[in-house]
């Protein structure tokens, strides 16, 4: 057969070999009608499912490995028409409701009249055992959307859209989907989560907007903006919001100047003058956050604590209950605790920070006096009540989180019931979320925030803690002296020469006694990435009696490359879960077992970016996943599961607000554009009993020099040294 000849054929879908969700490419194996065997198929195919019928339209071709196979030009789905077909198509997982045994036991009812009887009368399937109303609902309700589903697609083919955000998008705009996208397609970068500005900007163009259509550049902007503030930035400088929008959309940025300023006008977008004279332009909900966290800093400082009793004599006192003698530093931190409305406390490990937080508790607590104690992430707040004895939660559940009552419940009008507010790892406090704990902190009481400033800072826009030190407004405690080093521990003793630019000690075999900080030298990926494997798998659990996955944390200062964390994952998870059991997501690969990140602040689930949990249960049927955080199971619909990736490796941004018995993190050259003082000093202190560095010291030397973090734009600090 002439291998340019056009031909047309129908078949059923057997086996999808390979479907890449992000361009629809599809190797599959398809049994044509009439035919004993199957033939391999590809080419771009729009979340077809196996038991699905096509009919193809496409050219035969001779592949050098593979042998004789169709490449699609063309195809359109048609209506299983056999038994086998149809119970193959119902029980793939394409609705929610009807698995395989499920599959075969309707079609074993209703034969060939089955997807008809779905389609037309589906309270029929009451017929078949297990199928109640609920179930007859699910599965009504699952139809309905996966015809919707389809119908999108169709639309959106060729514009890059995967079949994961198809869903979303018709779970976000229902049946109105079509018509939303065509009225205004940049609505989908702002309103769903996973589809970006260059997506949506595709989508536009494609649809024939003009590069310089008003809509277009007002979109951009935003965009750029939104970028940079998931980068850590509150605002940018107005010319370099006008440098970077004009280079990503390729437009003049003279076409720029009035579309900023019809958005000021419109107060979708806000400007600050420096007091150099630079505008800086600002989202304005990071305006308004960072006005809110000035207007209510300048109340709080103006109240003084009402505290009575002998400073001193409740100093003893403390120290006789917990048969120790504070330091002057630590006996500072106290009587300003007891004479300021608000306090910082900062410092590296060991530095006895926990110590004073234990001792103003006790104060408080002798003066019958409410305290509450907060952290930025559920296990953050674990430790700190582990370490303290006393109840902690998290910032998020402490102010009342109701996304569906509005946002946040605590505020100045219903503010948290404590004469003390302590807040732990506050290094990792954005700009929105002080500003909604600032308002909830009530007037009569103390705020004490506790972190290390020479950490990273927080994962979210600003620097705050950084900038209240900075401004000076704030009473500060910087805490230098090392109280907890044990024996022969380097892990905080590296930690604090690294702040200072030295260069860690290293750990030498010693056969009397364990050493805790391990430097290994390899300067080539693919074995630095075996030698992590051995690491986690082997070594470290057998010396430390570890177990792999919960007390081991890979971090990684990148992403991409050979041990980046997208690599990583893949070869941890290869060797390290066997579990059968998975769900195929693009092409990303969740199994039972694995252990997995949430990638953004979910406040319907009640999870946030960075939180970490193991894939407790694949729910095919319903197509759920079950994800165990720390006791807490949670449930994800497949079509959320872009929220989540692998965590056998995260970055070392992901990791604050953490702590892992064993840390190991890759120190290789291909980082150096990344490597610096504060990511390899924030990654040290994750580990509570062993740190292993993977590298060059040539890569270390480098990072520990380079002692410029990047720059991030705030206006904080200035609107705090305005304050009187």
């Amino acid at each position: 057969m002439n291998s340019k000849t056009l031909i047309t054929l129908e078949g059923s879908i057997e086996r999808i070999s390979f479907y890449n969700e992000e361009n629809h490419f599809t190797i599959a194996r398809l049994k044509i009608k009439g035919e004993k065997d199957t033939i391999p198929i590809i080419g771009q195919l729009f979340s077809v499912t196996p038991g699905e019928v096509l009919k193809i339209s496409g050219y035969f071709e001779q592949h050098p490995k593979y042998g004789r196979q169709i490449r699609i030009e063309s195809y359109e789905s048609l209506i299983p028409a056999t038994l086998p077909g149809i119970e193959k198509y119902l029980g793939s997982g394409l609705v929610r409701g009807i698995g395989p045994e499920m599959a075969k036991r309707i079609v074993k009812r209703f034969g060939l009249s089955t997807l008809e009887i779905i389609e037309q009368d589906i309270r029929q399937l009451s017929k078949v055992e297990g199928v109640g109303p609920k179930r007859i609902a699910q599965i009504k309700e699952a139809w309905k959307e996966q015809k919707e589903i389809r119908r999108i697609m169709i639309f959106l083919q060729g514009y890059g859209v995967s079949t994961g955000l198809a869903t979303k998008i018709f779970k976000t705009y229902g049946q109105q989907a079509v018509a939303r996208i065509q009225e205004n397609p940049y609505g989908l970068a702002a309103d769903i989560f996973g589809v970006g500005f260059l997506t949506a900007d595709r989508i536009a163009q494609k649809m024939g907007m003009e590069k310089d259509a008003p809509a277009r550049l007002q979109a951009g902007l935003t965009y750029i903006l939104q970028q940079k503030s998931e980068e850590g930035q509150v605002c940018l400088p107005e010319e370099e919001l006008m440098a970077e929008t004009s280079r990503q959309l390729e437009v003049d940025p003279d076409q720029l100047q009035p579309v900023l300023k019809t958005l000021v006008q419109k107060k979708q977008l806000r400007t600050r003058q420096g007091e150099t004279g630079r505008v800086y332009i600002f989202l304005p909900y990071l305006d308004l956050s960072e006005e809110g966290i000035s207007q209510r800093m300048g109340i709080l400082l103006q109240n003084k604590p009402k505290i009575d009793g002998r400073t001193e004599a409740i100093i003893a006192r403390v120290e006789k209950t917990f048969r120790l003698t504070l330091s002057g530093q630590q006996k500072e931190a106290v009587r300003k605790a007891l004479s300021q409305k608000l306090l910082i406390i900062t410092g590296g490990p060991g530095t006895g920070k926990t110590t004073i937080v234990r001792s103003i508790l006790e104060i408080f607590k002798q003066l019958d006096r409410k305290c509450i104690l907060m952290a930025p992430t559920g296990r953050a707040a674990k430790r700190l009540s582990e370490v303290t004895h006393y109840p902690a939660t998290t910032i998020h559940r402490g102010l009342g989180y109701n996304p569906k009552m509005g946002g946040f419940q605590k505020d100045e009008g219903h503010p948290l019931p404590a004469d003390l507010v302590v807040i732990d790892e506050a290094s990792m406090v954005d700009t929105y979320l002080m500003f909604n704990l600032l308002r909830a902190v009530p007037d009569q009481a103390v705020l004490i925030l506790v972190g290390d400033v020479f950490q990273l800072p927080s994962v979210g826009p600003g620097n705050v803690l950084s900038d209240f030190i900075q401004s000076e407004k704030v009473p500060v405690v910087q805490l230098n002296r090392i109280f907890r080093q044990g024996e022969g521990s380097l892990i905080v003793v590296n930690a604090h020469r690294i702040h200072q630019g030295d260069l860690p000690i290293l750990a030498k075999e010693d056969g009397n006694r364990e050493q805790d900080f391990y430097f290994l030298e390899q300067e080539e990926p693919e074995k630095a990435a075996r030698w992590i494997l051995e690491l986690v798998q082997d070594k470290l659990p057998k010396r430390y009696g570890l177990d792999p996955l919960q007390d081991i944390q890979v971090l990684t200062p990148m992403y991409k490359g050979v041990v980046g964390a997208e690599n990583l994952n893949l070869f941890l998870q290869q060797h390290l879960n066997k579990d059968p059991r998975s769900v195929q997501r693009g092409t990303r690969l969740f199994k039972v077992g694995d252990k997995v990140m949430q990638l953004r602040n979910n406040y319907d689930k009640d999870v946030f970016n960075g939180d970490i949990g193991r894939l407790a249960k694949i729910d095919q049927e319903n197509q759920e996943v079950l994800v165990n955080f720390d006791g807490r199971f949670v449930v994800y619909d497949f079509a959320e599961l872009d929220d989540l990736v692998l965590a056998y490796a995260i970055s070392v941004h992901k990791s604050q607000g953490n702590e892992y018995p064993a840390v190991i993190l890759p120190v290789m050259i291909q980082h150096f554009i990344l490597l610096q003082r504060n990511l390899i000093y924030t990654a040290v202190t994750r580990a509570k009993k062993v740190v292993v560095l993977v590298g060059t010291k040539k890569a270390l030397a480098i990072g520990i020099k380079n002692n410029k973090p990047q720059l991030r734009y705030s206006f904080l600090k200035e609107r705090l040294i305005r304050l009187p």
